[in-house]
This record gives C-alpha cells, sequence and structure tokens, in this order.
C-alpha cells in the first residue's frame, strides 16, 4: 500500500511541477490580431482573464463568440479549460486546431506546450511525449519541462531517454555515474523495479564508492524478500557512508524480519543516534524490546514514536497490543480506538 501510495504521490508531484513550469509560459501575448482574427477585445479580454487565475469565466466569454472554429479563439478555449482544470476538454479543444495555427507563432506554441501538459495530466503519457519534445527546443533550460520528459519517458519504458532528462533536470552529464543513479531513484519511485536495478547496477559498475547507489539497490532486494542481498548492499552503502540513519533502519528492518531482534535493537539504537527525529526505527525498537520481554523499553519507544508521529497507525496499534499484555486494560482500549480511527483515515 505504500508503494502504491508513493507512486501516486511521484506522479501527482510531477503533474504540480509542470503545472508550475506552464504558467510562465501561459502569461504570453497574443499576437498582433491579424484582420481575419474575430473579437480581437474579446480575445484580450478573455486571455487577461485567464492570465488573473479566472479561467472560468474566459470559458464563458470565449464560448458566447459565434466563431469559435476559428483556431485562435479554440486555441485560447483550449489554455483556458486546462487553465480549468479539465485536461479532457483541452485536449479536444486543441487537437484538431493545433496544426491550423501559423507555424513558430506564439499561438502554435503555447497549443503544443498545453496539449503536452493535458495529455501528461490525463494520464496519456505516451501521446504527451511528442508535444514535449515539440515544446523542448523553445524552452531548453527549463528542468519543469524536463523533468516531465523524464517521467513520461520512464512510465513508457525509455530508459536512456529518462535518464537524458533526469540529467538535464539536475545539471549533470547524462553518461554519468550520478546520472545513472537519478535515473534508478526516479525509476524504483514509480515502481519500475527492473529497470531502476539496471540503471543502479550501471551506476556502480562506473563509481563503485557512489554514495547511495547500494542503499537504493537494497530497498528494492527488501521490496522483493531477498534479505540476505539487502544485508549485504547495505553494508556496502555503510563503508562508504557510514552516517547514513536510512541505511541503519532499513538494516534493522531487516534484521527484524529474519526475528534476528539483538542485532535489530543495535542497528536501530546506531539509526538512532545518528538521527533522532525518525519515528521508524523507534517502532522497530518498540518491537523488537517487546519480542526480548523489555516491556518497560518498548513502551518507551513506542510512546517516542507516537511523539514525533501522532498518526502513525503501526505505533498506536503496538503500544495498545502491548498495555493489553501488561493488564492494562483501559490505556490499550484507548490506542487501539486511535488506531482503528487511523485506519480508517488511510482508507
Amino acid at each position: 500500500m505504500y508503494r502504491d501510495r508513493a507512486a501516486r504521490f511521484a506522479l501527482c508531484a510531477a503533474a504540480a511541477a509542470i503545472w508550475t513550469a506552464v504558467a510562465a509560459a501561459q502569461s504570453i501575448e497574443p499576437q498582433p490580431p491579424q484582420p481575419s482574427v474575430p473579437a480581437p477585445t474579446v480575445l484580450a479580454d478573455a486571455r487577461k482573464l485567464i492570465d488573473s487565475g479566472q479561467p472560468a469565466a474566459a470559458i464563458e466569454t470565449l464560448r458566447a463568440l459565434d466563431d469559435r472554429a476559428d483556431p485562435q479563439v479554440a486555441e485560447l478555449l483550449g489554455v483556458a479549460y486546462y487553465h480549468a482544470n479539465d485536461a479532457g476538454r483541452a485536449i479536444d479543444t486543441l487537437t484538431p486546431v493545433v496544426q491550423r495555427l501559423e507555424p513558430g507563432s506564439l499561438e502554435r506554441r503555447e497549443a503544443v506546450q498545453v496539449l503536452g501538459l493535458a495529455h501528461f495530466l490525463a494520464g496519456h503519457l505516451r501521446e504527451s511525449i511528442p508535444y514535449l519534445e515539440e515544446t523542448r527546443p523553445f524552452l531548453p533550460d527549463d528542468i519543469k519541462l524536463a523533468y516531465a520528459l523524464g517521467m513520461a519517458y520512464a512510465q513508457t519504458r525509455q530508459p536512456a531517454k529518462a535518464r537524458e532528462s533526469f540529467a538535464r533536470t539536475f545539471r549533470i552529464t547524462p553518461d554519468s555515474a550520478a546520472a545513472y543513479l537519478l535515473a534508478g531513484e526516479m525509476m524504483n519511485r514509480l515502481e519500475l523495479e527492473d529497470l531502476a536495478e539496471a540503471e543502479l547496477k550501471q551506476a556502480i559498475r562506473l563509481d563503485p564508492k557512489l554514495p547511495e547507489a547500494h542503499y537504493v539497490l537494497a530497498q528494492i532486494a527488501i521490496f522483493r524478500s531477498r534479505l540476505d542481498e539487502a544485508i549485504e548492499l547495505l553494508r556496502e552503502e555503510l563503508a562508504i557512508n557510514p552516517a547514513h540513519a536510512m541505511a541503519l533502519y532499513r538494516m534493522g528492518d531487516v534484521y527484524s524480519r529474519r526475528l534476528e531482534w539483538n542485532a535489530a535493537i543495535a542497528t536501530l539504537q546506531q539509526s538512532l543516534w545518528i538521527n533522532p527525529y525518525f519515528s521508524g526505527p523507534y517502532i522497530l525498537l518498540g518491537k523488537a524490546y517487546g519480542r526480548t520481554g523489555q516491556p518497560a523499553s518498548a513502551e518507551q519507544m513506542l510512546r517516542r514514536a507516537i511523539e514525533y508521529d501522532p498518526n502513525n497507525k503501526s505505533a498506536h496499534y503496538l503500544l495498545a497490543q502491548l498495555l493489553q499484555q501488561a493488564g492494562r486494560a483501559e490505556e490499550a482500549k484507548g490506542e487501539f480506538a486511535i488506531a482503528e480511527r487511523l485506519q480508517g483515515d488511510v482508507k
């Protein structure tokens, strides 16, 4: 469930980023109207409404015109639909007219960009790519556009193009170890583990001491229940960066899954000494102390976890179980109720 939410969050984050990216492009003024352009004053007024954050009013203004088939009217109407968060209508409105707009004109460039972004937001990743690629020469240094293209390439399984786009996003050399690491990190977020593994392994081949690469590979190994492999990868990461608190936490997690409680306790404590503000190690320590007959320490760890993360369902549930075992029924009942409420919030 966590990984599903993370992937959805990744896509939403990408959409939010490129939504911001288009704002600058949408501030362009229309070219001086030619004699054939209908109702130039209405078009100018509609543009001002869009730029001032009133796309619904712009839509009503444009739909009142009798000549909505005119490409300049349709172009602005499509832009208004996009800003009204109606990607479907933006696509339906702009697709028939984009080729009728004058090549090289600001309106044509705007229509192409909005079509790319609208398809992206609608989840039509493959369809978004040609429009975003056509936009790129006009915005070569726009990192948000590069990021959007990278996400689209990755999700359509074009790893080389995705890596190149992510490299442009972060201003690094496309064939460097860092570029492979970044691409692998992004692909892992999108749950494209097979592509991510290939990128990360190439990063390590290019630079065996590259920080973070072994750690991300270990995350993939844990997800796939390859626990022995995960431990070795985490050890390699810690040899490069012994202060990697999350690597220590993940190692403690693996030891917990293998029921090696004493090893888990030692590793999780090391993680907390480096970063005492993350709830994860406290939760696992609470579980480990509980399994090794140390209920007082277990309760202390779980309460500390709740202090840092009051809405963590697992912490409340484990604490409730611990209190129930200790015969503190009323306290346990309260913690169970909180855990149940948080479970409902998650749903």
